[in-house]
């Protein structure tokens, strides 16, 4: 049986590492929120014979007089424009524009007003909040009964904290991305998060119900030694799980489309990250809890 809780500090110093990496992208780079939050429109477009460069629809859309916009290549013939909210006129203006000199195929076309973008952007943080709470409240009620060594409430919070420890890895993750890609956080990556913190409080509560057993049939034995024999057993049933659903993933996310590529990596990201935690993680900060109650 492998003592995994004794290398707790490495786990420590592992999340403290990634987890000061991400602030501080958030920090320095912030984050390329998608229409669906700032408002504008997106023209994503098909050449059917050689793409032109960025470039030479940039000048193009300064004739336009637009106030900004972005101009990114999408697979070989492909390109994505993202603009300030423009009406249908404005849009067919542009399309004609842009079939003076080029072939193309116009893919999608979908803009969104800035007052509806910050509205959907503030109820996102709310949903995503409410979906925290919740988990506290849930792990608590599930685990009321436990009261020897660690209380109920502190599973809420250890899965509360490991949680959000998933989420802001993978926002800094599309921190980074946004600023050196261009990547946009959009409504399917959002989705992808809250999916990513069902997954992660499935794989807590197991180790958790687990702990809960073994505390119940080994009560007199050190705490630390049944939060151990906790983890070997449920150890390969979790892995098991999260490499089953990263294999599918994987595939969407070089097989599939533009438009699940970066949800699909979101997930990719989430699963791996929660992996670690769900199993490592959470199980150390209540080992520490316990010694630190037991020690005051």
């Amino acid at each position: 049986m492998v003592n995994f809780i004794k290398y707790r500090k490495i786990y420590y110093l592992i999340t403290g590492a990634l987890l000061i990496g991400s602030i501080a992208s958030f920090l320095l780079y912030g984050f390329n929120y998608g229409i669906e939050f700032t408002g504008g429109s997106i023209l994503e477009l098909s050449f059917s014979d050689n793409r032109p460069s960025n470039q030479e629809v940039e000048e193009i859309l300064k004739t336009e007089k637009l106030d900004q916009f972005n101009v990114q290549p999408v697979g070989e013939k492909e390109m994505s424009i993202r603009l300030p909210y423009i009406n249908e006129a404005k849009h067919q203006d542009l399309k004609n524009k842009l079939k003076e000199k080029w072939n193309f195929e116009e893919i999608s076309f979908e803009g969104i007003g800035s007052v509806i973008g910050a509205e959907l952007k503030s109820r996102t943080k709310l949903v995503v909040a409410l979906a925290l709470i919740a988990i506290i409240f849930y792990i608590t009620l599930s685990f009321k009964q436990v009261s020897y060594p660690i209380k109920s409430w502190q599973y809420g919070v250890s899965s509360l904290f490991t949680i959000a420890y998933d989420l802001i890895i993978v926002l800094g993750v599309f921190s980074v991305l946004g600023h050196f890609y261009n990547i946009s956080l959009t409504i399917p990556i959002i989705t992808a998060l809250l999916m990513i913190v069902g997954y992660s409080i499935n794989n807590t509560v197991v180790v958790f119900d687990r702990i809960r057993e073994n505390s119940n049939k080994y009560y007199k034995n050190d705490y630390q030694e049944i939060v151990n024999v906790s983890l070997n057993q449920t150890l390969f049933r979790s892995l098991g799980t999260s490499l089953t659903t990263l294999f599918p993933l994987l595939a969407i996310f070089f097989l599939a489309g533009q438009s699940l590529k970066y949800f699909s990596l979101a997930l990719i990201l989430g699963i791996s990250v929660g992996a670690f935690s769900s199993l490592f993680l959470t199980s150390s900060v209540l080992v520490s809890w316990y010694f630190y109650k037991t020690e005051k």
